[in-house]
């Protein structure tokens, strides 16, 4: 196994050094919350591009929440894992109930980052999404395809690490995927970082804020 990282920040300035080819171009960095806004906020430093959140629920299955049946993303988007709800016979009625139950933490969280900034403009920009790790894929492919309606051209997935598989299949979603570090076997995604501890809404907000001041 490769030398985890020491942080989510030490992550992000990793991937920024990646994406360097980037700067000056027309990009918003957006992030997956609470985990992937830590690594993005080092990316929109790096790029002096200005960063926003990208809200995303996992769908979880009913009984083993950590088994993804799809997400749902700002704007009223969803997108279902339909090999999953096939497979385990979940039923329509079963997708309303969850979607009923992560809704409200959607709303809530967008409102909670947000504050009182609109959400950045997509539309015709290039879009760099980011998330601490990739596992099902399942927020990530709802966070493309909201983008893809909002507009953005071209859509880059950025992650520190991420499933080989998954990284491979996300590559036919996206326009380019940059993943650091790509296992066979990825595990939780907790066992690539030294510190992996929670991010919390408070440090989502502080971060935001201190890329708006300077992206103002």
């Amino acid at each position: 196994m490769d030398a985890p990282f020491r942080d989510r920040r030490e992550a992000g300035r990793f991937l920024a050094r990646k994406l360097g080819h980037l700067a000056g171009r027309d990009v918003v960095v957006l992030a997956l919350p609470r985990g992937g806004v830590p690594v993005a906020y080092e990316i929109a430093k790096a790029l002096e591009a200005p960063l926003d959140v990208f809200t995303v629920r996992k769908l979880g299955v009913p009984i083993y929440e950590e088994l993804a049946m799809g997400a749902i993303a700002s704007g009223g988007i969803r997108v279902l894992n339909e090999d999953v709800i096939r497979e385990l016979g979940i039923t329509q009625p079963m997708i309303d109930a969850v979607m009923a139950e992560e809704e409200p933490e959607l709303q809530r969280r967008e409102a909670e980052y947000r504050r009182e900034r609109d959400p950045l403009e997509v539309a015709g920009r290039l879009a760099i999404l980011v998330d601490d790790g990739l596992a099902t894929g399942a927020s990530m492919r709802a966070a493309v395809s909201a983008l893809r309606q909002k507009g953005a051209a071209p859509i880059v997935i950025a992650v520190p690490v991420g499933a080989a598989g998954m990284c491979a299949q996300l590559r036919n979603e996206a326009d380019a995927i940059v993943c650091g570090k790509r296992p066979e076997e990825l595990g939780a995604v907790g066992r690539w970082y030294e510190d992996f501890q929670q991010t919390t809404d408070q440090e989502v907000c502080e971060l935001l804020s201190q890329a708006a001041l300077v992206n103002h």
